[in-house]
């Protein structure tokens, strides 16, 4: 007799063990034993009784017997153009309680300012179907196996982005296709570490995500501090480290731009020591009162490692990214790419390529910069208009990103004013949560998602908190563990 006919049914995984039973019983059983212990579930379709008896190598007279007597049980339901489904009111399952873990539900979210997400509503749908499509129908993922620094096509329409949004003048065998900033900081570290680099340092405050991708990649992480002229360089420079990752254009979260005078001293040190700078161009699509600064990697290809992705401007779930890292990283980058086997798929690449070369990806821009822009602008005028809020100080940060950082007044815990904000709706980030360093307290406000009309209710709902009284004087500045 047959294996499959004997032992198991591979579409179903039945068991159909040969004890001495007709096979239709047999049938019969399992079926009924997957029921009753939830591994086919009310609603899930059996296959055709044609489909079945070829797989059992049987007559169709047996999977209709088992099929007829479930249905008088009650396990199944039968209907013309619906197919043999598993009844949705199963009642004879054992009674087995289900495992209820206790879970307090927050509060609901009622405005949104946690900062680091675009407003994915804004996603150019159409304009990326219409790529798609087109890569679709043109055929042109015809190649399924790319080279590891990622496909062609979008290499050349990357560098030629950079060439004339960033500065930075490249050619396409310089550029490498990534998922995303910190999938390039994980690669970039994990390469530096393999060739005797043990410390890198990185921006505090800061975003860890970048910092523990690093550190897992092998490397030490040493916090340098930020302050209005961006990245202490002169402390990097005490510090013997054997490379800086940090966003010149726009640090999160302190909203602080890389100062001229910084600039220089960085590469200067970069080139004596060798050493590699990570350059996160965070935000740098989004500047508001001016043309944004050009990439540090234009001045600097030696040295400087050039990371950009479309997270923030179009939508973190595409996983797309890019990296020109220094010449004598890229061999050993695309080495590592090719053993992990990461990268995006050839159908996003080639869409993003198209959505770029189209012009449509700076359609996007603009509208998005316009966009934000505005929602800046109407969440500074409803914050203005509050005196407490006010009378505490300027906002902090360059004109520019999805975020600024509002300082409190004397006295207030930002994590307590953040707990609180949370019980009445408004999420929002406080600025202790990036450091652990002692800082003024502060919140990190996100307007991407926020649009103008919702900013007056944010900003009534902060004052709110701030005026309903302060916590114990010991609870203001403090050091973060």
């Amino acid at each position: 007799m047959p294996l499959n006919r004997t032992n198991r049914v591979t579409g179903l995984l039945l068991d159909l063990p040969d004890d001495g039973r007709a096979l239709h019983e047999r049938l019969t059983a399992a079926i009924r034993s997957a029921i009753l212990a939830g591994r086919l579930a009310p609603g899930d379709a059996l296959p055709p009784s044609r489909a079945l008896a070829e797989e059992l190598s049987c007559s169709r007279w047996v999977v209709n017997e088992a099929y007829v007597q479930l249905v008088a049980e009650g396990h199944l339901t039968a209907r013309q153009g619906s197919g043999t489904r598993v009844a949705p009111d199963v009642s004879t399952r054992p009674a087995v309680p289900p495992v209820v873990l206790p879970v307090q539900a927050p509060a609901p979210v009622v405005v949104d300012l946690r900062p680091g997400a675009p407003d994915v509503a804004r996603f150019p749908a159409a304009a990326w179907s219409r790529a798609m499509h087109h890569v679709l129908m043109a055929g042109e993922g015809s190649d399924v196996f790319p080279s590891a620094e990622g496909v062609l096509r979008l290499r050349k329409v990357i560098s030629g982005y950079l060439g004339r949004t960033r500065g930075v003048t490249v050619s396409p065998d310089e550029v490498v296709i990534t998922c995303g900033t910190t999938h390039a900081v994980g690669l970039l570290a994990g390469v530096l570490a393999r060739r005797s680099a043990s410390r890198l340092a990185v921006e505090d405050p800061g975003w860890s995500r970048l910092g523990d991708a690093a550190a897992y990649a092998g490397l030490a992480i040493e916090p340098v501090a930020v302050d209005g002229e961006g990245l202490d360089v002169g402390r990097l420079k005490r510090m013997g480290v054997d490379a800086v990752l940090c966003s010149p254009a726009h640090q999160f979260p302190t909203g602080a731009a890389l100062s001229a005078g910084r600039r220089r001293t960085l590469l200067a040190w970069a080139a004596e020591r060798s050493a590699v700078v990570l350059e996160d161009d965070y935000d740098a699509e989004f500047r508001y009162d001016r043309k944004p600064i050009g990439a540090l990697a234009a001045l600097d290809r030696d040295n400087v490692a050039y990371l950009g992705s479309a997270s923030k401007t179009l939508h973190p779930g595409l996983r797309m990214g890019w990296m020109v890292p220094p010449a004598r990283l890229r061999a050993p980058v695309i080495k590592a790419l090719e053993e992990s086997g990461a990268g995006p798929g050839v159908f996003d690449q080639l869409a993003l390529a198209q959505l770029i070369g189209t012009g449509d990806y700076d359609k996007h821009l603009r509208r998005a910069r316009t966009l934000y822009r505005e929602r800046r602008e109407a969440v500074l005028a409803a914050l203005y208009g509050h005196a407490v809020i006010r009378d505490a100080g300027p906002v902090e940060g360059i004109a520019a990103g999805l975020h600024l950082v509002l300082s409190l007044p004397p006295g207030h815990d930002d994590r307590d004013v953040a707990d609180r904000l949370e019980r009445r709706g408004v999420a929002v980030m406080p600025l202790s949560r990036y450091t652990h360093r002692r800082l003024r307290p502060a919140l990190v406000i996100g307007y991407g998602r926020l649009s103008p009309a919702r900013a007056p209710f944010a900003a009534a709902e902060i004052a709110a908190v701030l005026e309903s009284g302060t916590p114990p004087a010991s609870a203001g500045v403090r050091r973060i563990g």
